[in-house]
Order: C-alpha cells, then sequence, then structure tokens
C-alpha cells in the first residue's frame, strides 16, 4: 500500500522548526566532573589568551559576565577581590563575553575595552565571538561562574558550577560566599562540599538566525 504524501506546508512547517532547533543555543554543557575544552580568544588587549598559557595556574575561576548586565556590573568588584586572592593560590580568574555584538551592542568588544579600563580589571577579559565556547561549557547567564582545576594529565575538570555568593544585589549583606568556600577547598586539595549552584543573572544574548 503506497503511504499517503504529506501536505507540502507540513513538510515547510517541520524544516522550519529543524531551522530553529538548529540555530538555537544547545540546551547541555558541562556538568561538575566533566573535562572542560580550553579556548583561544582574544583579550582586551588584543592579544589571544588560552588556559595553557598559564603555566604555573592550578586551575581557573571562568565567568561568563558581560558589560551591560545589572548583575554583572554589580559582581565586577567581587570578581577583582576573588582574582586578587585566589590568582596568588593558582587560581586566576578568566571573564568572557559571551553576548552578541547585533544583540546587544554595548558589549562590543570596544565597550569590553573601555569597560576593563574603567575597571582596571587585573584578570584576562575575552570576547567569545562566536559563542562556541559559551555552548560547550552550558553557560545561560551573565554572571555564570565555572571553576576548573588543572588535572596532572593537564586536562581541566569542572569542579564547579553557578554563581558566586547569595546576595547578587548587595555584596555588604553575603552570608554565604560560595565560589569562596569552593576555591579553599580546592586550595587544601579537599572535594568541594557545594558543586553546584544556580546561576542568578541576565539571559545570555544569543546570535540571532
Amino acid at each position: 500500500m503506497r503511504k499517503p504524501k504529506l501536505p507540502f506546508v507540513y513538510i515547510m512547517c517541520l524544516l522550519f522548526v529543524g531551522v530553529l532547533l538548529a540555530a538555537a543555543p544547545a540546551d547541555s554543557g558541562y556538568e561538575v566532573g566533566d573535562t572542560a575544552r580550553d579556548f583561544k580568544l582574544k583579550n582586551v588587549d588584543g592579544k589571544m589568551v588560552s588556559m595553557a598559557d598559564y603555566k604555573d595556574a592550578k586551575g581557573f575561576i571562568v565567568t561568563f559576565t558581560c558589560n551591560t548586565c545589572p548583575y554583572s556590573v554589580a559582581y565586577e568588584d567581587r570578581l577583582i577581590d576573588l582574582h586578587n586572592k585566589y590568582a596568588p593560590k593558582g587560581y586566576p580568574v578568566v571573564a568572557i563575553n559571551p553576548n552578541d555584538v547585533s544583540v546587544s551592542p554595548k558589549d562590543s568588544y570596544t565597550h569590553m575595552q573601555k569597560r576593563a579600563k574603567e575597571k582596571s580589571f587585573p584578570f584576562a577579559y575575552l570576547y567569545d565571538e562566536t559563542q562556541e565556547i559559551t555552548k560547550a561549557y552550558g553557560a545561560t547567564r551573565t554572571p555564570h561562574l565555572y571553576i576548573v582545576q588543572k588535572q596532572k594529565d593537564g586536562k581541566y575538570k569542572v569542579a564547579y558550577i553557578g554563581t558566586i555568593d547569595d546576595n547578587s544585589r548587595d555584596a555588604s549583606k553575603v552570608e554565604k560566599k560560595y565560589a569562596e568556600a569552593a576555591l579553599d577547598e580546592l586550595v587544601a586539595n579537599k572535594a568541594v562540599s557545594q558543586p553546584n549552584t544556580k546561576a542568578i543573572g541576565c539571559t545570555i544574548k544569543w546570535r540571532e538566525a
């Protein structure tokens, strides 16, 4: 028996949905314990930066952030403090801007340079122009923080995913410093007791299809 032909409109609808799904960011990413890929992204000083460039690093505080999100702006000073406290212990901050400039013009590379200069960022501030790294990590918010620990084989194991602390609005009212607690445990060669928290922030501005 011959199968009935699907209506042309129905076929076109299926194709359209398929295109939309292909263009949407993957609903996946790393979980604690996964191996995180390295990257090579453009820093605000014009140089290409990867984790492998940090020869003495024991790990990294990889933070997806941006210029425009109020949550990201509120956490800028705390990111600076994290870097200043933990970079000497082997865990520097590496900030990555994931937002597409056509959707969020003030997250452009030029605006990144301006913001980094205004705040005197002591850490690398990189631009994920293709959003490839953001999708690989599975970041969905700004800020979204991933602490990775360097293994003996040179690979990077995800040790913590989530937020910096429990008060995005007021640093003076923070009661639980999740990222610091995780880093203190890693520095002491202990397992992270709370490896997951919920990232609080603005949604990432994905490139439109």
